[in-house]
């Protein structure tokens, strides 16, 4: 039984203007989230800021998501780090509080060997019950898995179930596949490329847009997956404007001043991260209107 199958939210971690984490705007997001479809939320992993938290944020926002969500939908943490022992300890104090699975990203900087990644992932799913997604972001992390490595975890650690990704490679991900005999539960990492993944056997996304268009989302998974792939082609095709500009700079830069345009209340980014231009949401503006967002 998959962890979830269609959409799930990469949601933002919103801020008040101090800085603190905004436990009240988050709860509304949630709700707003699961009212309009999204079959899952994700908690701290990249668009939630999850590398500016400490710990005990990190701990209390996966705690509060699990909270709001009130098992209406699962709840995915995000709990990778550079550090094995930090990615075991998050992903416990995760299980304890409740969560439905864990996202592991790949340990950034350290740029571990595939030994060393087969190594950490087992090490951490040794230290919990819950399922586990391997997240391989190469672009974020400098480090990437090999589809050999993928398959070898899936088939040898048995939490171990799907993959998130997010290389942009669609040969890396259907060979993965092959190697899978296509029982991976497989995400897609990237908004653009959402039916390229799921006619290879992908079941969901782990989306940034659906932070603004849940509904949308959504329905472009279950469309394709009921087989009326003329509508969910056209949700796709219809969203990669919009999809570009919510990358146009780095990700949740963009994602959180739509936010606070719709007024949703996603606040600032914690540096190094930083408002986005004004020619940015110039574009970004505009293509949500396009889009039917404002």
């Amino acid at each position: 039984m998959p962890i979830f199958k269609g959409a799930g939210v990469a949601i933002v971690t919103p801020f008040k203007e101090n800085l603190d984490v905004d436990y009240d705007r988050l709860e509304a997001n949630i709700n707003y989230q699961i009212d309009n479809g999204t079959d899952c939320i994700v908690i701290a992993g990249t668009t939630g800021e999850g590398s500016t938290l400490t710990e005990a944020e990190h701990m209390e926002v996966v705690k509060a998501a699990v909270d709001f969500t009130k098992k209406r939908v699962p709840v995915v943490a995000g709990t990778g780090s550079n550090c094995t022992r930090t990615a075991i300890m998050l992903s416990q104090e995760a299980e304890k509080d409740g969560a439905d699975g864990l996202l592991i990203v790949t340990p950034y900087y350290n740029k571990a060997t595939q030994a060393g990644l087969i190594a950490h992932y087992t090490a951490i799913a040794n230290e919990t019950k819950l399922p586990i997604i391997l997240y391989d972001v190469p672009s974020r992390t400098g480090c990437s898995m090999a589809p050999e490595t993928i398959a070898h975890l899936f088939k040898n650690v048995d939490n171990i179930v799907g993959l998130k990704e997010a290389t942009g490679n669609l040969s890396h991900a259907a060979q993965t596949m092959n190697l899978c005999d296509g029982k991976l539960e497989l995400y897609s990492g990237n908004d653009d490329q959402v039916l390229p993944m799921l006619s290879i056997g992908g079941i969901g996304v782990i989306s940034v847009l659906s932070n603004i268009a849940p509904r949308q989302t959504h329905d472009m998974v279950m469309e394709y997956l009921n087989g009326n792939h003329a509508a969910a082609m056209k949700i796709q095709l219809d969203a990669i404007p919009l999809i570009n500009a919510l990358f146009r700079e780095v990700n949740p830069i963009p994602v959180k001043a739509a936010m606070n345009k719709l007024g949703m209340g996603a606040g600032p980014m914690r540096m190094p991260l930083t408002e986005m231009s004004d020619a940015g949401k110039e574009v970004l503006f505009a293509e949500m209107q396009k889009f039917g967002l404002m």
